[in-house]
């Protein structure tokens, strides 16, 4: 009977060693195969999504934007910098939020290094304070005007983007270039069909017009689909709170012109789109910019089509 259970345990320990052995030469497998892949670091959300919906598995993606905090005020760390240096390739924004970037670029070697900014992706327009906009204070001094850097809020504009990002991954690692660009066409066929649920929407709405309590980063997006829009600040405002005659002037629009829905974008505070909502009975709806999503979002793969796809849904409601 000793003998026995000496023979099992041996067993045992022979299975148990094999088992470990195994684990360990599958995690090096994957460690040598994911040192195999090229390395793309995204700034924020958006480009993030669209590189994973192109490439899948193929690279090796991160994000410097934490899920859940705030784009516009968002300040490099130095493994951040590290990282992009290391990188095969790097995308970003390029707008004032992105300004960052050209100091840490030019202390960089890029000969090596594919560098893609969605602003050159598709044709720009200025940013603009329209009738009872909360005007920021440097923007009144401005030699040269700010072009808007929210490009990807317009599907039209993202398919654009899309494609350019897809030849850029095919230039830097044409052993996948066939994935990337099967995987691309049927993205785009996406894009392309959430384009048309909102001119869909729009063509039969009853009004034009939405009224964001909020910054306002959808020029590309209203300019596409020919909507009128007031709001409290310009989209790259750092402002929080709206002067008094702001606030006063978007009740008084919402109450003259019957809006039955009040915007808010993503991870703001909501305040000022509740207290116009309190004053004029006005629905609130979030309307997604796609700047970034929450910790729990990001787990879960939320993608941008699924943030765009409730943005057809309440504009629907918004402009009926």
């Amino acid at each position: 009977m000793k003998i026995l259970y000496k023979k099992s345990f041996v067993i045992l320990s022979v299975i148990l060693m094999m088992a470990a052995l195994s684990a360990c030469s599958k995690k090096e497998e994957q460690a040598n195969a994911d040192n195999e892949k090229i390395s793309v670091i995204a700034t924020i959300f958006p480009e993030y999504d669209f590189l994973r919906q192109i490439a899948g598995e193929h690279i090796n993606l991160s994000m410097l934007l934490a899920p859940g905090a705030e784009s516009h005020s968002y300040e490099p760390t130095p493994q951040d910098i590290l990282n992009v240096q290391n990188s095969d390739m790097f995308v970003y924004v390029g707008g004032d939020s992105d300004a960052w970037v050209s100091s840490i670029l030019d202390s960089m070697d890029k000969s090596k290094m594919k560098i893609v900014t969605l602003m050159d992706c598709v044709d720009l327009v200025e940013e603009e304070t329209t009738e009872g906009m909360e005007a920021e204070a440097e923007e009144e001094d401005a030699e040269e005007p700010e072009m808007d850097e929210h490009v990807w809020t317009s599907p039209k504009n993202t398919i654009l983007i899309v494609q350019k990002l897809c030849d850029e991954l095919c230039a830097v690692d044409p052993d996948n270039a066939e994935d990337y660009q099967e995987n691309t066409k049927n993205y785009i066929k996406k894009l392309e069909d959430l384009d048309s649920e909102f001119q869909e929407v729009v063509d039969h709405a009853v009004r034009k017009e939405i009224v964001v309590g909020d910054r306002f980063p959808f020029r590309y997006f209203v300019d596409d689909y020919g909507l009128t829009y007031y709001a409290a600040f310009p989209g790259c405002s750092t402002d929080t709170e709206a002067s008094a005659a702001t606030v006063a002037f978007l009740i008084d629009k919402i109450k003259e012109d019957k809006i039955p829905v009040v915007f808010h974008i993503e991870l703001s505070n909501e305040q000022m789109c509740d207290s116009i909502c309190s004053a004029t009975g006005a629905k609130k709806e979030l309307l997604n910019a796609v700047h970034n999503i929450s910790k729990d979002e990001f787990k879960a793969g939320v993608t941008y089509l699924d943030l765009m796809e409730h943005n057809v849904e309440v504009l629907k409601e918004a402009l009926n």
